[in-house]
């Protein structure tokens, strides 16, 4: 979109227009509030920035609706907005919206003759679709996408460049599979024979994903030996997350970067889990939990709860034994003086 008035995107964003400011004035794009120029919408919602807003070049500011007017000074225009973190993100799309495609199947893709299309499929290059597969309307294939045999898919899936779907797994509407991801590869599952050998344990059941699921960069959710392996409406999986075999992961969960499960993991509702964060197999993280960037989780952990460290402790214990931690050094040489 080459740019709209502020009366435009306010109305847009359901944000209030700062009374007396140009409505008629036109923005061309978003930026950070460091680096805004006068024809950029910009925003703040940590209080900690606020003080920025006196000296970005911004032609508007994002801001929640008790923001003090004092604190922009001369500055032209406030858009007020109850979630401005949420409203950021709309315009954002709507200077930038996302790229469109036109329906049709590429003449080097293989679609199998059992398999169905919903209406205006774009299937791309060297795209596969196995036997028996069936999408729903408006579905992307990227370049390079495989879809197994058996695999079922609801409307509007966009699947990037790579992503693999295997065999039998089920996907709802509204999933997003970033470049690489691949949804049911085989778990993890070996048993040891009497001369010490390990012999694989097929993985039968298929991994789901329910509606609007996003599944970033080379993530991995994995199939179950039997059962199945489930994502709830709603998580978000981050890049190179991997999720065990026969794992839950609850409605509006995050897994962000480099996150672990082992197998049959139980993720409540609204649960974020930080970079790095590995769970043990077998146990239960109740909903709405926070565990902290590289937490070790060998042990349930309580809905609500904050946890950090190794083992997961409660955020503020952990945060005590850090800083007594650091100051060991300084005690080791009080009590060697205090010996001599």
């Amino acid at each position: 979109m080459a740019g709209m008035t502020l009366g435009e995107l306010a109305e847009r964003l359901g944000a209030e227009l700062e009374a007396g400011a140009a409505a008629d004035r036109r923005v061309t794009g978003v930026a950070g509030i460091e680096t805004a120029g006068p024809e950029q919408v910009t925003f703040v919602a940590n209080p900690k920035y606020a003080r920025r807003v006196r000296t970005t070049r911004a032609a508007a500011v994002i801001v929640e609706p008790e923001f003090p007017a004092e604190a922009a000074e001369a500055h032209p225009v406030l858009l007020r907005v109850k979630n401005p973190y949420l409203a950021w993100a709309k315009a954002i799309e709507l200077f930038h919206p996302l790229p469109s495609y036109a329906p049709g199947v590429h003449p080097t893709a293989v679609v199998a003759s059992t398999a169905r299309l919903g209406a205006r499929a774009h299937v791309g290059a060297y795209v596969v679709v196995g036997e028996h597969c069936e999408l729903g309307d408006d579905a992307v294939l990227l370049p390079h996408v495989v879809l197994y045999d058996g695999v079922r898919v609801g409307d509007r899936f966009l699947a990037h460049a790579h992503a693999v779907v295997r065999e039998g797994c089920v996907l709802g509407d509204d999933v997003v599979l970033q470049n690489g991801a691949v949804i049911g590869a085989d778990g993890f599952g070996f048993a040891k024979d009497a001369a010490g050998r390990w012999s694989k344990i097929v993985q039968s059941g298929p991994a789901m994903l329910e509606d609007r699921v996003e599944v970033q960069a080379n993530a991995c959710v994995d199939r179950a030996s039997v059962g199945e392996t489930r994502v709830k409406a709603g998580a978000k999986i981050d890049n190179l997350v991997q999720v065990g075999h026969g794992s839950v992961v609850g409605e509006d969960s995050l897994l962000c970067a480099q996150v672990g499960l082992a197998g049959s993991t139980v993720i409540g509702k609204g649960v974020i889990l930080a970079g790095q964060v590995g769970v043990a197999g077998h146990l239960t993280v109740g909903d709405g939990a926070v565990a902290t960037a590289q937490t070790g989780i060998p042990n349930d952990v309580a809905a609500g709860a904050v946890v950090s460290g190794y083992p997961a402790m409660d955020n503020r214990a952990w945060l005590r034994m850090v800083a007594a931690v650091q100051r060991l050094p300084e005690l080791l040489k009080t009590m060697r003086k205090s010996g001599e």
